[in-house]
């Protein structure tokens, strides 16, 4: 077996790939640029503060607090949506803590999660607690999701129908767990 040292490996001048193998082997394909940040774009946003929403509705999540935006295509203070402008796959996550403004006397009915995809619904997560009602729930949901690049954005919605108080989803907090929406590139 022989070694190679070297300082710099470089593509052909007008191409964009680089193959390492030949065609008796199997190869490997480097794509244009660094091997670092193969799941960019990325973002992960969650919930400042308390949002009071009506009762047993869908409501936008006002997600408003970034934690990281690799290419800054989340809209964390008007629309609140993410729009990738790098076409490909990725894998969507979002969670809403949900709670009422009566405390322990809190009686939660029905939760949803709702990924929206160019305003429709795309992914959803759904508990029911008509028989016994809870006190707070926490719900997830995820999907891997397909845009072109351009024009296709995803929004976080949630519904929290209860029977007493007024709904509100809760922010992240020293629960380790609250309201958050993210997602990072995984392919084309």
């Amino acid at each position: 077996m022989s070694k190679l040292e070297t300082n710099t490996i470089d593509t052909v001048s007008g191409t964009t790939n680089l193959t390492i193998g030949s065609t008796n082997t199997s190869t490997i394909t480097m794509p244009n640029g660094a091997l670092s940040g193969q799941n960019y774009p990325a973002f992960e946003a969650n919930l400042g503060s308390k949002q009071t929403v009506s009762d047993n509705t869908y409501t936008k999540v006002a997600i408003d607090n970034e934690t990281f935006d690799t290419d800054s295509m989340y809209d964390a203070t008007t629309n609140y949506r993410w729009l990738p402008t790098v076409a490909g796959k990725y894998y969507v996550y979002a969670s809403v803590l949900f709670d009422t403004d009566e405390g322990t006397n809190s009686k939660i009915d029905t939760v949803d999660v709702v990924i929206y995809k160019n305003g429709s619904v795309y992914a959803q997560s759904k508990d029911h607690f008509l028989s016994n009602p809870v006190r707070m729930a926490y719900l997830e949901t995820s999907a891997v999701i397909d845009f072109n690049g351009s024009s296709d954005y995803v929004e976080l919605y949630g519904r929290n129908n209860v029977n007493g108080g007024t709904p509100i989803f809760e922010p992240n907090g020293s629960w380790k767990r609250g309201t958050k929406f993210g997602a990072y590139r995984i392919g084309a």
